[in-house]
């Protein structure tokens, strides 16, 4: 009994965080164009690099084609996400959800493509 008075008393002195769906879809939509402005940072790093590679590399008449192919994936990539959000976000079809699934979906997946395009960098090599 005391500890559910307790809890009780945790409860009422906790201030309730409340949001809007309007508030929540703001927010998503902000982190994902965070998101989206640190990939876009690492896609010039990275591509700028692929670039360079194919400069180094003359052994095949011209280079490898590390840039052509890196940008190829991510015009691929980008047709990817967008087809996969606007799937994800349907489930909520036509609701005030739709836009924050969208949202969080492209933030989830533009982070994982961040870290792919920064493995891209061969430091090691």
């Amino acid at each position: 009994m005391i500890r559910i008075t307790v809890m009780a008393a945790l409860l009422i002195a906790t201030p309730a965080f409340a949001q809007t769906q309007a508030q929540m879809n703001q927010t998503a939509g902000s982190q994902y164009k965070a998101a989206d402005a640190a990939m876009t940072r690492q896609w010039q790093r990275t591509y700028a690099y692929m670039k360079g590679r194919d400069a180094q590399d003359r052994s095949r008449g011209g280079g490898f084609g590390y840039a052509a192919a890196t940008l190829a994936s991510q015009r691929d990539w980008l047709a990817f996400r967008d087809a996969q959000c606007t799937i994800e976000g349907g489930e909520f079809a036509g609701g005030s959800m739709q836009p924050l699934a969208n949202a969080q979906c492209k933030t989830r997946l533009t982070r994982e493509r961040t870290a792919q395009l920064a493995k891209l960098l061969w430091t090691n090599r």
